[in-house]
Order: structure tokens, then sequence, then C-alpha cells
């Protein structure tokens, strides 16, 4: 039997074949990937899961549930605003309808009332398993205001309270406000937007979204604070300040509501209310006054800064109970060349600080120089807002000037004074 025989080239395609089968099933396996993380992603696509987010904030969960597609930006559709029947202005209207997890409308059931309640509101319920009760307070219908009143009219703030016995919560639903004052005089509208906190420990902050260019805007924003006992519902109040976005300085105040929880009762079900935003009340006859000591050393060219006190801050909200801290700016001929904070002391009207801060003066001498102090209250999550200001320099006013001649004519010498603060 003769031997078999392999030629040398039949040994050559041997690996050849080997890697155009390879190459082929490699092609095969990277298409059918494709087309299988293809399929995933359209089939992700077609469900749309409901929305719902979480905030964290100083250990309470808060979560703004149920939020209304309807009316999401603050601005009503035209063609919604023709469609729908003409309200009286005396009424109270909201829009409270609710959409489950699915998208769906729950039943609406309205509570019987009183023929008298029935003439001065005509708000819509809904039921979510409870009883709801309406705040006789809420549906006092508008008087007649004199032109005066009428020039201060601020808007009107709608919100809802409840207990959620099950979880152990307290919720709180900003829905919208209605007339506000233009902020914008150029545009003659708004940016609003609500901070809230709950009083007296100041402890959970919250605040909505900014809505554009709007004077009723829609906020419909539901915040659920956790571990708040309801027999400690009663000794809470609520504090609601409405301010204006502004992108380049500092947000504008439109008004403030102050609600006591004393007296409320959440047991039967949600509350609906409503109240008329007043004017940022001035708790205070001054801005406070701050101790600062400076000392120039002319030979090294620099400014030593002390922080020292501040006393008789006034009341930053209505629980009297402030967050102070001093920011230091450092200008050379109107440009800020240098910036500096305290600590913040925690509610306090009278702040012990003593931080020192040195900075280096880029000319010779102070003539160009001057130094600013703010004393802001210190807000979470927020804008913090300006309590009050000082200016010291050689153009200033007062003590600021007669402190700034001090240490030009004396260098090398530490020289304190008090200032009051005047606004910011």
């Amino acid at each position: 039997m003769a031997p078999i025989t392999t030629s040398r080239e039949e040994f050559d395609e041997i690996p050849t074949v080997v890697g155009i089968f390879s190459a082929f099933g490699l092609v095969f396996t990277v298409s059918l990937f494709a087309w299988i993380c293809c399929q995933r992603k359209s089939s992700k696509s077609n469900k749309t899961p409901p929305y719902k987010f979480v905030h964290v904030l100083k250990g309470v969960d808060i979560y703004p549930e149920n939020l209304n597609s309807k009316k999401k930006f603050g601005a009503d559709d035209k063609n919604e605003v023709k469609n729908k029947p003409a309200v009286p202005k005396n009424s109270l209207h909201l829009d409270l309808e609710k959409r489950d997890l699915n998208g769906n409308f729950p039943k609406t059931n309205l509570k019987p009332g009183s023929p008298s309640d029935l003439e001065n509101a005509t708000p819509k319920l809904f039921l979510e398993g409870e009883k709801e009760s309406v705040s006789p307070e809420s549906l006092k219908s508008s008087t007649s205001l004199t032109s005066e009143e009428k020039q201060e009219k601020l808007g009107t703030l709608f919100f809802s309270l409840e207990y959620n016995f099950e979880r152990k919560a307290f919720v709180v639903n900003i829905k919208e406000a209605r007339g506000l004052p233009a902020m914008d005089e150029q545009s003659m509208t708004s940016d609003p937007y609500i901070k809230m906190t709950i009083l007296p420990e100041k402890k959970h902050k919250v605040k909505t979204r900014v809505l554009r260019k709007t004077l009723d805007p829609a906020f419909d924003e539901t915040f659920t604070f956790y571990g708040i006992p309801y027999t400690q519902i009663q000794e809470l109040a609520l504090h609601f300040t409405i301010l204006s976005f502004d992108r380049f300085s500092r947000d504008d105040i439109i008004g403030e509501v102050l609600i006591p929880l004393s007296g409320i009762e959440l047991s039967e079900g949600k509350m609906l209310m409503n109240r008329e935003i007043i004017k940022r009340n001035v708790r205070s006859s001054g801005r406070g006054e701050l101790l600062i000591s400076l000392c120039y050393q002319s030979t090294t060219n620099t400014l030593t800064v002390v922080v020292l006190k501040a006393r008789h801050l006034p009341k930053s909200d209505v629980s009297g109970l402030s967050d102070p801290y001093v920011k230091v700016n450092l200008y050379h001929a109107k440009k800020r060349i240098s910036k500096k904070k305290t600590h913040v002391k925690k509610c306090t009207p009278n702040a012990v600080f003593n931080e020192l801060f040195v900075f280096d003066i880029p000319c010779e001498g102070l003539e160009d120089i001057s130094v600013e102090f703010l004393v802001l209250d210190s807000e979470r999550g927020s804008r913090n807002e300006v309590i009050g200001q000082l200016v010291l320099g050689a153009a200033a006013e007062g003590t600021g000037g007669e402190h700034w001649k001090e240490i030009c004519d004396y260098p090398r010498r530490q020289i304190a004074k008090w200032h009051v603060l005047c606004d910011g």
C-alpha cells in the first residue's frame, strides 16, 4: 500500500481557509449582537416609567410625587384658556387633578358643603382613600380694596397640606401663585420660585424649580417630610418666601407667607389653602453692627483684616434665628482682586468670629484700595441672603472713612472699630 503524501502547498492552504472561516464567524457574531442590542433599546424606549425623583436633605427624604404633566412650565396654553369656562375673580379655582403611576385619572368625588361655602368658592376636590377638608379661611373671598392696597398687592399663593399616617409623613403641595408683580422692568415679567422652611428649627428647607417669564406660575410640586410625628405638627409653622430669579445679581424677594399650623386639623385628610402674599417684613430698625480690626504693613505692603464680632443682627426670617458669616472682598480701582470668608455661626444674632485674613496690596499705598464686608445668612441649597454691608476705604463715608484714614496715618498698628451695617 503506497503511503499518503501531502504536498507543502496543501499545508499552506489550511491556515488560509481557517482564517477565512474565523473572519466570517466574527462578522456574524458582531452583527447578531448589534441586532439584539437594537431590539432591547427599542423595547425599552416604548416603556414610559413614572416620573419620580428623590431629594435627601439633612436626613429627610423629600419625594415630589404625582407631578402633573399639565401646567408644568407655568404658562397656560392659549387654546386651553379659550376652552375653559370663565371663573369669577372672587372664587378659589385650583386644578387639583392627579394621575396615578400608570397615567390614569382617579375618580373624582366632591365633598358636599354648605350653600355659603359653594357661593364663595368652587374648588375641584379629589379623594385618595381619605376624606378631605377645606379650611374656612381659605374660602374667604377677596373684599374690595382701596387704591393703595391694590398697588401693594403681591399676589396669592395656593397650596395644600396633608398628613400621611401610614408613612408618618407631613406632605406639602405647592400648587401655584397668581397675580405676582413684575420684577423685570424691561420684559414686565418675573422668573418666580418659592423657598419653604419648616419653623422653628429651620431644619427642613426646600425650594421649587424656577419658572421663566410668568406672573402666574403653576409649580404643582409635592414635598414629603418623613420623621415628623403628628403630635408635633401643631407646634410648627410654614414660612414661604416668593422670589424672582436674577441671573446677574441677587434674586429679588417678592414677598412671604407665614402659616402657623396650630389649630389646623389634618386628621380628616388633605386641606386646601390659599394666602395673600405680603411684603417682606424688616424686623429690625437697623442691620446690626460689625467689629473690624485693620493693620497696614507698609514694609511688606500687606493689609491684615480681622473680623472680630457681629451684634444686633436682624432676624433673617420669622424664626428669628440667623446663621451668619462674613464675606470679605478686596477691591483695587473698583475691581475685585481677592475674596475671603469666615466660618458660619449657627443660630445667633450676636456672632463671634475672630478670624484673620492677610491681603497682598498690588500698589504702593491704600489710595485705590477698598474692602467690602458682606454679612450673609447661610441657606442650605439656595442663595444666601445678605443681612448687611460695610465698605471701608478712602472714599467711604462716616466711620468707614475715619477707620481707613487712621490705618493710613498709623501703619503697623492694629486698629479696631465698630461699624453700623447698611442694606446690602
